[in-house]
């Protein structure tokens, strides 16, 4: 088996456990696959269209790609790839670019601002486009990347769900790369030579927090080689009464009792060899 089959092979064994584990994909769906023209979105894409034809369940894909009106954009790549493979697709021209060049001040970060606004026009278009689920694709090294950012920056333990209803009730998104990791992507990618575009708008600002974090991660797996599964695995594995969150477990309400003390001293305490080597999730 070739390089690029391995990788094709461990992207789809990927794609299809994260669908089977969190029922992304359902018979009778019609998802909107948003399209941006990176490696990531086109790799999604093309993972869900081999699927198609195999999976268990019946559903349908539509590509979508909104066009930001960024100076420079190449138009017409989108529109010729997706016609010359027959894939249903919408291109909706939304001018966000200006808006947030001047929402957000010079050297501050665009990426909160701009997708809050992508993420508007797409929900709406996925209810106008009876399409009861939006594919994202974010990957495994975004999903921990996040979790670091709000570990560090915004003092919460919060990362993307592979599964996610908007507060609306209307929309459901879902991200079929959750156990996909970024350099398989990267390989890919370049394998079936698609299309890149470039986004200039973030793609300008080399000092994002985000950058900082995936250079981290990428020092820590020199000396760690599955720190990057360990992290993911980690995100499925919370226990709550061990965390400081009132909300999630009433310490107040605590009471002595009987019990192994050994045993909850272990897990208290959570240093024995059994704890350190956990069934990880298989992105490396």
């Amino acid at each position: 088996m070739s390089e690029e089959s391995k990788t094709k092979t461990k992207l789809l064994r990927g794609v299809g456990n994260a669908i089977e584990d969190f029922r992304m994909i359902e018979d009778g769906d019609r998802i909107m696959v948003c399209l941006s023209g990176g490696k990531d979105s086109y790799t999604m894409l093309d993972l869900l269209l081999d699927l198609q034809p195999r999976a268990p369940v019946s559903f349908e894909v539509l590509a979508v790609n909104l066009d930001q009106k960024q100076p420079g954009f190449p138009a017409g790549v989108l529109p010729g790839y997706l016609q010359d493979r027959g894939i249903p697709f919408r291109i909706i021209e939304q001018d966000t670019y200006s808006i947030v060049k001047r929402l957000v001040p010079e050297g501050k970060t665009y990426c909160s601002v701009c997708s809050r606004l992508r993420r508007g026009i797409l929900y709406n278009l996925a209810v106008a486009e009876g399409c009861n689920k939006i594919a994202l694709g974010h990957h495994a090294d975004d999903i921990i990347t996040t979790f670091l950012l709000n570990l560090f920056f915004a003092g919460s333990l919060k990362a993307m769900p592979p599964v996610l209803r908007s507060n609306d009730g209307r929309n459901t998104v879902i991200r079929p790369l959750a156990y996909c990791r970024e350099a398989d992507i990267a390989a890919f990618a370049e394998s079936q030579e698609f299309p890149i575009i470039p986004c200039d708008l973030c793609g300008s600002q080399p000092k994002l927090q985000r950058a900082r974090i995936k250079r981290l991660i990428t020092e820590l797996e020199k000396d760690i080689p599955n720190v990057r599964s360990s992290m993911l695995t980690a995100l499925g594995n919370a226990i709550p009464s061990h965390l400081l969150d009132h909300q999630l477990f009433d310490f107040k309400e605590l009471r002595a009792g009987g019990g192994d003390v050994e045993a909850e001293l272990d897990l208290a305490v959570g240093h024995t060899h059994e704890d350190l080597e956990p069934t990880l999730v298989s992105i490396m």
